[in-house]
């Protein structure tokens, strides 16, 4: 079954059908408050579904990986990255730019439901293009994160089965790829601004250095660079929202001596199907498209 789904390029519609079970996000919080808790909407997949994406998750990211394709400042669902190297490249930079007397102004954004909020169209545009997937690879992706179906389980009660039209699964093994890989563009906006940048996930910091004497000008800069690609604009208008009330801007300075003390410190699958063999080789990088 693995190798005839990754042949055809296409993913049975029996194995596109999920079981989602809500789960708190902070423990301790009332369940019977479902106005007030925050639920993380977790989808149960067919055994067989999760065994292919193993399959095709392997593949893409050793292709992915050879061709220099995945975001460096991107700290998640990555191997030998986790939010220890997020905090530690952040808080370096701070520190470093104190030792230069500068101060730093830091902008925090938080994308909410962030794998719900995917557009699949826009998604395999951009796998195109930006990443250069095409043929079989594209066509199995496309029958992935399209055509989905889940119906919600409590207790032990079921909601009927209803279309997935936006977002890709979470509890899926290649979903946090292809968030990723979706949020790309983010990085390259910024950094083409001149505005350091560095994500965990669907969390980003926005940063820039400036002397004290510069702050009114740095912070102009700043705003104008939020204004002209606010988040909304970067995903092309998905119904993806992002909570300003999470934006800060701060100026905080750490002394040289501050800044000296601190110091960084299954089984295989397989299968027989090359599925990533006839992808363009170093021809693509994300962004590429941008203008």
């Amino acid at each position: 079954m693995c190798n005839a789904s990754l042949q055809h390029g296409i993913l049975p519609t029996t194995q596109r059908s999920a079981v989602v079970t809500p789960r708190l996000k902070k423990a301790g919080s009332d369940p019977a408050d479902v106005r007030t808790c925050n639920y993380r909407p977790i989808s149960n997949l067919a055994f067989m579904s999760k065994v292919v994406e193993r399959l095709v998750c392997r593949q893409l990211v050793a292709y992915l990986e050879q061709n220099g394709l995945l975001p460096d400042l991107q700290s998640a669902y990555r191997r030998c990255r986790s939010t220890k190297t997020a905090v530690l490249k952040v808080v370096a930079d701070l520190f470093t730019a104190a030792d230069r007397d500068e101060v730093t102004f830091l902008c925090l954004l938080d994308l909410s439901a962030a794998f719900d909020t995917v557009n699949h169209d826009i998604l395999i545009d951009r796998l195109n293009r930006a990443f250069g997937f095409r043929d079989d690879v594209l066509s199995w992706i496309t029958s992935f994160v399209t055509g989905r179906t889940q119906r919600v389980r409590v207790g032990g009660q079921y909601s009927t089965y209803s279309a997935v039209q936006h977002g890709v699964p979470q509890g899926s093994v290649l979903g946090p790829i292809l968030f990723l890989l979706y949020t790309a563009n983010v990085l390259v906006i910024a950094a083409r601004h001149g505005v350091s940048v560095h994500s965990y996930a669907d969390d980003t910091q926005l940063y820039l250095n400036t002397s004290a004497d510069n702050c009114e000008a740095t912070f102009a800069r700043y705003s104008l660079v939020y204004r002209r690609h606010r988040p909304l604009d970067v995903f092309q208008q998905t119904e993806t929202k992002f909570r300003e009330d999470t934006v800060y801007m701060s100026r905080h300075a750490v002394s040289a001596d501050q800044s000296r003390r601190f110091r960084p410190c299954s089984q295989r699958l397989s299968c027989r199907s090359s599925f990533c063999s006839n992808l363009p080789r170093r021809h693509y990088r994300p962004g590429a498209y941008i203008r």
